[in-house]
């Protein structure tokens, strides 16, 4: 007999879980789609090259790579942002800016913890093929509006620029071929404080004075209240480097669009910290964070205007952010405003007798048809064992159809939450069905 099992990091999600991710996946799509983006799929597979090289060295360690059966090296995407870059340069006839949005698993191969797995979901929205920071600025408003539509209050969306941290860096002293991996150690300060960031560096052959220097801007700058302040502080703090002045600009336009788009000050924050551990960004980079639970990030992305360069002669800009399923649904268990139904079934028609049963799937039909999600029981069962099936399934309304009821033109509808039982004429049923839900 074979052991059922599965290999750690995946999941089954039965259908109380399934239900949730479904109803979550519905509301951020349509708001995607309300700002213009086109959905896009693209192949859990690549071949290996396509993907390698282009997440750092943590990165491409946790790539799943095989040879298939023609001795090819493949790999499963370990993202959704590096299958698009190869999708604009094979399709450039595309109109651009293309703006589109992908809902789809990815894979790696991580050491799987509370949170963390090896198979996951991501929900990208990309903005290809213009340099405007206003791009950039409309996903941070898609992702405000997303975590305020889920009813998501206690975030705030963190953002950063790369020349900022560029600036910081020479500033410093951190020589330019250096400063991406003082980056990635960067990243990590929110997780593991600074000592381990600084001890992390140190190891990496960095000067204990760069270090301090590095530091000593990023603490100077702090946070304020006052986002205009922040900025025309962090302008003195690194003026004379032409990359962080324009850094500084183009994070004013930003300020300004999201003031426009009535999104509150304390909704975002300038952290001059954040850094994000990919090595593709080049610009604005942005990261969503919840005050409780502790999940990590829910959301994160950035312009990454060179990476498309990698696939084709033309170097497209681009943007992008990424909402983390998985994180998102913890956020919101621990919230408990989730609906735990085990069915999306709104009405049983109870199968009450046998002789009924062509009228009882009419009915059945009558209320599909009207966009009423419906059962039928399948079998004559007493009807106290069709309502326990209701109730299990969190069912709120059957309908019920017996031979008195067939002979006067009515039904009889039970709310299975009020423990109520109605008489309703058949060619009322569809209107009182609506307006029981």
């Amino acid at each position: 007999m074979i052991t059922p099992q599965i290999p750690k990091g995946f999941r089954d999600f039965l259908p109380e879980k399934k239900i949730i991710r479904q109803q979550i996946i519905d509301h951020i799509r349509s708001i995607f789609e309300t700002y213009g983006f086109v959905p896009l799929e693209t192949p859990c597979l690549e071949y290996a090259e396509t993907l390698e090289g282009k997440y750092g060295e943590e990165g491409d360690r946790l790539i799943y790579k095989f040879l298939d059966r023609g001795g090819r090296a493949v790999a499963l995407r370990y993202d959704l942002t590096i299958p698009l870059c190869r999708v604009i340069s094979m399709y450039p006839e595309l109109v651009k800016p293309f703006k589109c949005y992908q809902i789809a698993p990815v894979w790696r191969a991580d050491k799987p913890q509370k949170g963390r797995f090896r198979e996951f979901y991501q929900c990208d929205i990309d903005i290809i093929g213009t340099a405007s920071v206003l791009a950039d600025a409309e996903l941070m408003s898609i992702m405000y509006a997303v975590l305020t539509k889920l009813g998501i209050a206690n975030f705030t969306i963190h953002i950063n620029h790369r020349k900022l941290l560029n600036a910081v860096a020479v500033s410093a002293g951190i020589r330019e071929g250096e400063v991406t991996t003082f980056l990635r150690s960067l990243d990590k300060l929110d997780k593991v404080g600074k000592e381990t960031v600084s001890g992390e560096l140190k190891e990496k052959g960095f000067s204990a004075g760069s270090i301090e220097r590095a530091f000593a801007i990023i603490e100077e700058a702090g946070t304020s209240d006052n986002h205009k302040a922040f900025l025309e502080k962090v302008g003195s703090l690194i003026q004379g480097t032409a990359g962080g002045e324009q850094g500084v600009a183009e994070l004013m336009i930003i300020r300004e669009a999201l003031e426009a788009q009535g999104i509150p000050e304390r909704g975002y924050c300038f952290d001059l910290s954040l850094a994000r551990g990919l090595d593709y960004y080049t610009g604005p980079v942005f990261e969503t964070r919840v005050e409780t639970p502790k999940v990590g990030s829910i959301t994160g992305g950035g312009r990454y205007d060179n990476l498309i360069g990698l696939f084709c002669k033309t170097p497209y800009p681009a943007t992008g952010t990424s909402f983390g399923l998985e994180r998102l649904i913890a956020v919101l268990e621990e919230m408990a405003g989730q609906d735990t139904r085990l069915s999306k079934t709104q009405v049983l028609v109870a199968l009450f007798d046998k002789s009924l049963l062509g009228e009882t799937v009419r009915v059945a039909k009558m209320l599909r048809d009207a966009g009423i999600n419906t059962e039928i029981y399948f079998e004559a069962d007493k009807l106290k064992r069709q309502l326990t099936y209701a109730a299990n399934k969190s069912i709120p309304l059957v309908v019920i159809l017996g031979s008195d009821e067939f002979k006067n033109g009515t039904v009889a509808l039970r709310n299975m939450q009020l423990g109520q039982q109605e008489i309703i004429a058949q060619n009322d049923l569809v209107h009182t069905v609506k307006e029981r839900l």
